[in-house]
């Protein structure tokens, strides 16, 4: 198994998704995302792309509880999607996916780590904000249901060593 530092809570490890697990998270995105959840296809074609993409899921007793995804064409990265159920948020899980992406985004040689977040979620933007994230666009009606999107951009050029922080709090 694939590893990834960080702690997502007792129980709870971080790994490479597989195309086994794909089923299991458009179920999910189902779940979480009604209104704009990504076709089970676009996960088949997103983990179809290595050398530009990264996919990791939290595995919990229960399942899968948590994934995300990162794109990177040198020199930006984008988190493509970062979810976690309900029952298990407040655990660090989204934490600890957003740190494993920033880390892949690094290693990759990103100069910059881009993201798209509804304005109606606060939660999320929280977190990104304590990764150091800031807001530099807003698309309006980007989503479905017409909610904006909030544009946010981590710089990593001319940034030292280390990772990104990894305190408990609120997850996406």
């Amino acid at each position: 198994m694939n590893r990834t530092p960080g702690h997502p809570g007792a129980g709870v490890t971080l790994r490479d998704m597989t195309l086994d697990d794909v089923p299991a998270v458009s179920a999910l995105e189902q779940r979480l995302f009604p209104v704009d959840a990504w076709p089970l296809q676009m996960f088949l074609d997103e983990l179809s792309q290595p050398e530009t993409r990264r996919y990791l899921v939290a595995q919990g007793s229960d399942g899968i509880v948590g994934y995300a995804g990162l794109m990177c064409i040198e020199p930006i990265a984008d988190v493509q999607t970062i979810a976690v159920v309900p029952e298990y948020e407040g655990r660090g899980i989204g934490t600890t996916l957003l740190t494993a992406l920033i880390d892949e985004a690094r290693r990759r040689r990103a100069a910059d780590v881009l993201l798209e977040v509804r304005a109606d979620n606060p939660r999320a933007q929280q977190l990104y904000v304590r990764f150091g994230f800031e807001q530099i666009h807003v698309r309006p009606r980007y989503y479905r249901d017409g909610v904006d999107a909030l544009i946010m951009r981590l710089q990593l050029a001319g940034e030292g060593t280390g990772g990104g922080k990894s305190t408990e709090g609120p997850q996406p």
